[in-house]
């Protein structure tokens, strides 16, 4: 009897199940789940999941194994125990175009092989043309020492070469290449540059932060040649996770004369060529968010957008990065006292204070956030107090006039004490690039004292202050794995730790390279972690960057890299 019972009750279900809609049986359709794996949502309280599901482009919900039965999706990613998280956001990159007269740096490590690339490109162009290159970097040779003139010139005698060292803060020509600049010993020193001399008094070939006497003379390229180069470099970026960026060197110099722009505009990127882009293919690059080199009191007053203008693909940034002055990679930072080995030397300030004056309190004016490039601690202590009076006595204006978010990429030296309170006081943030610390070690232990060297880079004692601080890389190099190693370890290539109370936690680092960079464009509410309702911009790593020992973040892999919730690298495509 209980049998029977038990059997018209199932029947019954049945019966009534059937009259029910079948999306109560289905579960809610999704374009992609991924699971099977540890999720770092980076949110406030940095929650582990297992699962993630996205709809139109953005996050429906993360979780465990039940998300599975809970969604119906077109397509799931077992993730096989891997690492899902969100994408990196690097808030300095420098997008790099390739002439046809440039030579590739990549794999070069030794001085034999950049002759051996000079010489193959003036075998291909002939004699007289230039031959240009860009990335070199002396720690990266097998000879620790910087290429120079005599270099140059026995690999290419008949051709002017100049080679721009990774940084962009100082350039190598050959003696035909000094020729045409009209350098020669008795050439006195450029305004905020130096030209170095060998020990007969002879010009070695390197000028510091002045690479124009050299570039000037080469032949410009068009866009149209140089916009694939251009397109190529951000797609590379998403190889090593990086889903949204923001490019330090872009103008606005093609926008209608009257309007902002110039009459004979470079081949450079700009605002405009970028939104061209992004209309065409933007759905396969990762975001941009872009920097406008200040082009003065009338062009800028004449441009009708402002920072934080644009949308979730293409976004206008800050005025930037404008040097307040030079780089380590010169050695031309300007500090507040005399490089260690160099008596006398303290590198340059670039703008008298009412120059910088002027030009912050016209970006205060008209709306814009201010992005400026201050390295030594001298060059720090200027711009935050050019900072400060524009943001004290000047209202603001446009959607963020209570909002500024004004911030200094690089502030590689610590500035005095009074500086820090100022910043803290007046909300100036900092766009910090950790990997400088394990790039340019050498540089920084052969320049700067003891106190200097032990907090170059600093990210804790500024966020101990109340500093907000984000993560880049100004493209030394671009891949976020060795900023987060230097953030974590505070160690350089030696094997060396400098200043390990800056050291923070790897939860800390993995926010100030997504969810804290987020912030600096205004768009902390649409991506940087991976919550309900953000972009679903993420990659999937090799291993566990919250767990895996420290020295295998080096050798960590991007397996996969999202954007939008569209699968846009695979490092092993199925």
């Amino acid at each position: 009897m209980g049998e029977t019972k038990m059997s018209k009750r199932f029947l019954g279900f049945l019966v009534g199940a059937s009259l029910l809609p079948a999306a109560a049986w289905a579960g809610q359709p999704v374009d992609l789940l991924l699971r099977g794996g540890k999720v770092l949502t980076v949110d406030k309280d940095f929650s582990i999941a297992s699962a993630i599901a996205v709809k139109d482009g953005k996050i429906v919900a993360t979780g465990g194994d039940e998300l599975a039965t809970r969604y119906d999706a077109a397509r799931t990613i077992d993730l096989g125990g891997r690492t899902l998280m969100p994408g990196f956001n690097d808030t300095h990159v420098h997008i790099q175009s390739m002439s046809h007269r440039q030579i590739s740096m990549e794999g070069v490590t030794s001085i034999g092989d950049l002759q051996a690339r000079i010489a193959a490109k003036a075998r291909e162009l002939g004699p007289g043309e230039w031959i240009t290159g860009a990335g070199w970097d002396e720690a990266q040779l097998i000879e620790k020492r910087e290429p120079l003139r005599a270099d140059l010139d026995a690999a290419a005698p008949n051709n002017p070469v100049v080679l721009t060292r990774a940084g962009g803060h100082s350039s190598v020509g050959n003696s035909l290449a000094l020729k045409i600049a009209q350098v020669t010993r008795a050439t006195p020193d450029p305004s905020g540059g130096v030209i170095e001399h060998d020990a007969a008094g002879e010009p070695n070939g390197i000028i510091r932060e002045r690479s124009d006497l050299y570039r000037k003379h080469v032949p410009a390229d068009s866009w149209e040649a140089l916009r694939p180069s251009f397109i190529t470099s951000m797609k590379r970026l998403l190889t090593l996770g990086i889903t949204s960026f923001h490019n330090a060197t872009t103008t606005i110099d093609d926008e209608p004369v009257g309007k902002g722009g110039i009459a004979k505009p470079g081949p450079g990127l700009t605002y405009r060529r970028l939104r061209a882009i992004y209309d065409e293919i933007g759905a396969d690059l990762p975001r941009v968010t872009t920097y406008i080199a200040y082009p003065g009191p009338q062009r800028l007053a004449a441009f009708p957008m402002r920072s934080g203008d644009g949308d979730e693909r293409v976004r206008l940034g800050g005025i930037g990065e404008s040097s307040v002055d030079g780089g380590f990679t010169g050695p031309a930072a300007w500090l507040l006292v005399d490089y260690k080995g160099l008596p006398g030397y303290r590198g340059k300030g670039l703008f008298t204070d009412a120059q910088l004056q002027a030009m912050v309190d016209d970006g205060a004016r008209h709306g814009w956030q201010m992005a400026l490039h201050a390295i030594g601690d001298a060059a720090i202590v200027q711009a935050v107090n050019a900072y400060s009076k524009a943001l004290n006595n000047i209202p603001g204006v446009g959607p963020h006039a209570n909002d500024r978010r004004w911030f200094l990429d690089h502030f590689t030296i610590m500035p005095p004490e009074e500086t820090m309170k100022i910043m803290a006081r007046d909300k100036i943030m900092i766009s910090q690039q950790p990997n400088f610390l394990y790039n340019l070690e050498a540089r920084y232990e052969k320049y700067l004292d003891d106190e200097r060297l032990a907090h170059n880079n600093s990210v804790a004692t500024p966020a101990k202050h109340g500093i907000f601080v984000a993560f880049s890389s100004d493209n030394l190099p671009i891949g976020p794995m060795v900023g987060l190693y230097a953030a974590i370890t505070r160690k350089g290539p030696s094997g060396r730790v400098h200043g390990a109370e800056e050291a923070i936690p790897r939860e800390t680092a993995l926010r100030m390279y997504t969810a804290n960079t987020a912030y600096l464009s205004w768009e902390e509410n649409i991506k940087g972690t991976l919550e309900q309702g953000k972009l679903a911009d993420m990659i999937v790593l090799d291993r566990d960057p919250l767990t895996v020992p420290a020295e295998q973040l080096l050798e960590t892999k991007v397996d996969m890299t999202f954007v939008g919730g569209k699968l846009v690298y695979a490092r092993n495509p199925q």
